[in-house]
């Protein structure tokens, strides 16, 4: 039987999911409160992984020790690396990559983890499938894309900053948490999607735009999470 991990690095991010699931225990481990129920007659593990990198890898670590989860999605917000993106669109994951990792002194690729054998994290094509319809479904009106996904210890509000994510490795959102939950999940066997709503442009414009759009863009986001479960 399939059991979801539905991860969101901030509250707001997995509020909604939370308030709408049957909620059957809560597991405290490493300063996180794992959800454990059901949502739309399926079963899932809803937690907040809090912020950054480190926090997102050792929430998809106890999906899989703990609760064994068959699936994981990760939800939440982004910035726009895309002129064709706008704030409210979505972007659904075909890969996900490390923009601030640089070894390319020893000769590998820039966001190339030494030794690791891999620089792309490459999302499960039918979950991408299936939060393709489920945007269609529940948010007609909005736009999803699917691309890369870059991610690093830093939020990005400048526009040189932005150029290079985009001309290094032509991410179409930048986030904190997704390439660091496409490892782990890569590393465990656990197929993934990340799901991102573009909250700011990612430019000089962010630190103005997102607290006026995260809410929204998060509900949007969970709102098509909830919908495609059913489907798995």
């Amino acid at each position: 039987m399939n059991k979801i991990g539905i991860i969101g690095a901030m509250e707001l991010e997995v509020e909604t999911l939370k308030e709408k699931m049957k909620i059957n225990n809560i597991v405290k481990k490493a300063s996180m409160d794992f959800h454990e129920g059901s949502l739309n007659d399926v079963e899932v593990v809803i937690v907040r992984s809090g912020i950054g990198k480190v926090n997102a890898g050792i929430c998809v670590q106890i999906l899989a020790d703990l609760f064994h989860v068959t699936h994981i999605i990760n939800t939440g917000v982004a910035g726009s690396l895309n002129p064709s993106i706008d704030i409210g669109d979505i972007v659904i994951s075909t890969d996900a990559m490390y923009h601030d990792v640089d070894a390319t002194v020893f000769g590998y690729q820039p966001g190339e983890i030494p030794q690791l054998g891999q620089r792309e994290f490459i999302a499960e094509p039918s979950l991408i499938a299936l939060a393709k319809v489920a945007c269609e479904d529940v948010n007609p009106d909005i736009h999803a894309f699917s691309g890369r996904v870059v991610s690093g210890d830093q939020f990005i509000s400048d526009k040189a900053v932005k150029e290079r994510l985009v001309n290094v490795f032509e991410g179409f959102c930048a986030e904190m948490e997704g390439a660091a939950i496409a490892q782990a999940s890569t590393l465990n066997h656990i197929p993934f999607v990340i799901i991102r709503a573009i909250s700011d442009k990612a430019d000089e414009s962010a630190e103005m735009d997102y607290p006026s759009f995260e809410r929204k863009a998060a509900a949007d986001c969970a709102k098509l999470v909830a919908h495609m479960i059913q489907k798995i």
